[in-house]
Order: C-alpha cells, then structure tokens, then sequence
C-alpha cells in the first residue's frame, strides 16, 4: 500500500509520515498492495481534521474525524475504515451468492483475511409508515424542529416529488431532491 501524505495549514514532516505509515501498517492487509490511500490532515481551531480515501474496485472507502490530537483522530480514522472494508466484503459475499459470475472478481480482489460472522450486515428494528403530506420546504424544516428529528420527508407541493430535509453538522439546513 502506497501513502500520499498531505497537509493543509500544517506541514508534514518526516517523523509524523513515518508515525502515520506506521499506524496504516495495521489495515495494509485489507487492501492490495498497489492501493494509494490519500490522506489529509488539516489543522483547525480546536484540532486536527483527518480526511482518508481509498479507491479500491471503482468504490470509495473513505474516513473523516475531528479531534483534538491528531494521532487520535488518525486511530478513529483507521477503526471506521477497517469496519467499512469489513462489511463491504460481507456485502459482496451475499451477493456472490446471489450472482456469482458478476462479483466473484471484485470479492476476490479485496483481501480482508479475517472472516467476520455471518449475523446480519444491517437489522433493521422498526418499519414506521405515514402519510407523505404535500408542503414546501420552509414548512417542512418547521415541522422537523416541531418534532425535535434530524430529517424529514415529505412530498413537495410544487413538484409533487418526494424530498427531504435534514439538519447539517454546522446548524444550516439541507434538502435531497430526487433526479429521474
């Protein structure tokens, strides 16, 4: 595996790149040699950012935290990202078996060597339904705060499309709209 170390407001010595390569040592296994993981680490205010994406299989396994040490946020960066190899291996062995032909070139090229359970990828626990009422977007984030949620989905009155309105990390709002 192949690092492209890079450092945004900082820069990066080469003490920390041999601290940071060693510490990816532990998921070098997952991946195939000739992976190019990019990693950025960006320093703000209340510490440092740490941003990892590994193309692998024409998908993306990414990572993103914050904290205030950076060699902390570099562990919790590398946690999330061995999970997510791990159950994109899961993924594609449920499908194996389902289509063999069409996925057994891309299982075989993911190496994760240990083997996790069998139990469920995602349970799901509830299955809530209602009733989709036609509004516009301002109302709709109303009716989000009402109800003290993250999200919420509803059909937009000019469009007559199903949309939702979800809470950002930095307080603003978003709305997803479908493309057809």
């Amino acid at each position: 595996m192949r690092y492209n170390i890079k450092g945004k407001n900082m820069e990066i010595g080469d003490r920390t790149r041999e601290k940071l390569e060693k510490k990816f040592a532990r998921i070098e296994k997952l991946f195939p040699s000739e992976t190019v993981a990019t990693v950025l680490l960006n320093n703000e205010k209340l510490g440092t950012k740490v941003e990892v994406t590994i193309p692998i299989n024409k998908r993306i396994i990414r990572a993103e935290v914050s904290d205030a040490d950076m060699m902390a946020a570099v562990d919790a960066s590398l946690d999330i990202l061995e999970n997510q190899i791990i159950r994109y291996k899961k993924r594609l062995r449920s499908r194996i078996r389902q289509k063999p032909e069409m996925y057994q070139t891309e299982y075989d090229s993911v190496m994760v060597q240990e083997e996790p359970s069998d139990e469920e990828l995602y349970k799901i626990e509830k299955i809530k339904h209602f009733e989709l009422k036609p509004m516009d977007a301002e109302e709709a984030v109303m009716e989000m705060e009402l109800l003290g949620h993250s999200f919420f989905v509803f059909r937009n009155g000019s469009t007559d499309d199903v949309n939702v309105v979800y809470k950002r990390k930095d307080g603003s709002f978003g709305l997803i709209e479908p493309e057809y």
